[in-house]
C-alpha cells in the first residue's frame, strides 16, 4: 500500500498549467539551441529520476509515445510505476522503438545511432533523448551554430559520453534524420536539436 501511495504522489498539482509552463520552457530551449532555460519543476518523482526530468516526462510522454529507460532508471520499480501512472506511457524494449528515452547515466548511454532516426519522408519519427546531467556549465565547452543560433552558442555540459563530439557530428550529418537532445541539470535545461552543428574550435 505504501508503494502504491507513493506512485500516486509527486505529479503536477495543477496538471494543465504546469504542463503548459514546462512545454513552453522546452520549446523555448529547442528554438534557441545550446541556450540555458531555468524552470522551477513542480514534480517530485522517486529517485533516481530528477524533478526536472520528471516534469518534462509528465509534459511530453503519453500512451502514444513509448519511452526507453536506461538501466539505472529501468531498474527502479518506483520510477516505472510513477511514469506509468502519471503519463500513461508504454515502455520500449529497445532504443530504436522509443519516441523518448530517459537517462540517469548519460555517460554510459548507447550510441546515438542506435535510437530511432526517423526517415527522409518522416524525420519526426525519431527518438528524443532526455538526459540527467551533473551540470550544464562546468564541463568541457561545446560551441554550436545553426538555425536558432545567432553566430554561435556555447554550453558546457558535464556527464556526456567521452566521444560525444564525434557522435553528434555524425548525428548532424544525418539531417533531416537524427535524434534530438534535452539536457537537464538541477533547474536548468538546454536543447540540442539535430540541426545544431558542433563547431570546431582552434587551439
Amino acid at each position: 500500500m505504501q508503494a502504491e501511495a507513493h506512485m500516486l504522489e509527486g505529479g503536477f498539482a495543477e496538471p494543465v498549467l504546469e504542463a503548459q509552463a514546462t512545454f513552453r520552457a522546452v520549446m523555448d530551449a529547442m528554438a534557441r539551441p545550446a541556450g540555458i532555460v531555468r524552470i522551477g519543476p513542480n514534480a517530485t518523482p522517486p529517485a533516481p529520476l530528477t524533478p526536472l526530468a520528471g516534469a518534462i516526462a509528465c509534459t511530453l510522454l503519453d500512451a502514444d509515445t513509448p519511452v526507453w529507460l536506461d538501466p539505472l532508471l529501468s531498474g527502479s520499480e518506483a520510477v516505472r510505476a510513477w511514469l506509468g501512472f502519471h503519463t500513461g506511457t508504454r515502455f520500449a524494449s529497445a532504443p530504436d522503438e522509443a519516441t523518448f528515452a530517459l537517462f540517469r547515466d548519460p555517460a554510459g548511454m548507447p550510441p546515438l545511432d542506435q535510437f530511432a532516426q526517423g526517415t527522409q519522408e518522416y524525420p519526426d519519427r525519431s527518438t528524443t533523448l532526455i538526459l540527467q546531467l551533473e551540470s550544464l556549465e562546468s564541463g568541457p565547452p561545446l560551441t554550436f551554430g545553426g538555425p536558432g543560433i545567432k553566430r554561435e552558442a556555447t554550453i558546457a555540459p558535464r556527464g556526456l559520453p567521452a566521444d560525444f563530439a564525434a557522435q553528434w557530428a555524425e548525428n548532424t550529418r544525418r539531417f533531416p534524420r537524427g535524434v534530438d537532445l534535452i539536457l537537464t541539470a538541477g533547474d536548468a535545461l538546454a536543447c540540442l536539436p539535430r540541426s545544431a552543428r558542433l563547431m570546431e574550435r582552434e587551439g
